[in-house]
């Protein structure tokens, strides 16, 4: 696994990043969805396990599940699993914090 720095540190993350709004990330290739809830992040693959709309077009809902724009399939930001089991779980990736800065694990 590869550690990628995407913040500088965890201030300068909470600045930039708005609670429960998705943010598209493309690293190496990869589109990832960040999220920051409740003062944690949290990604997961960008694109629905359903029919691959973008997740960071989505909305985040008060259980803490990122939410598919085009048909509605809800996702928990941790697990990735899609909570009425419609279709396939998405990936999720780590997310360390310390002293260097945000980093995700690919």
């Amino acid at each position: 696994m590869e550690w990628i720095k995407v913040f500088s540190s965890g201030d300068e993350a909470r600045r930039r990043l708005k609670e429960n709004v998705p943010q598209l990330l493309i690293m190496n290739a990869t589109r990832l969805c960040l999220v920051l809830r409740n003062n944690n992040f949290y990604v997961v693959q960008d694109s629905c396990s359903h029919n691959g709309e973008s997740l960071s077009k989505g909305i985040v809902n008060h259980l803490g599940e990122i939410i598919c724009p085009w048909h509605g399939h809800q996702f928990n930001l941790i697990t990735g699993r899609e909570c009425s089991e419609r279709s396939s779980d998405l990936s999720t990736y780590p997310v360390k914090e310390d002293s260097d800065g945000v980093f995700i694990g690919l």
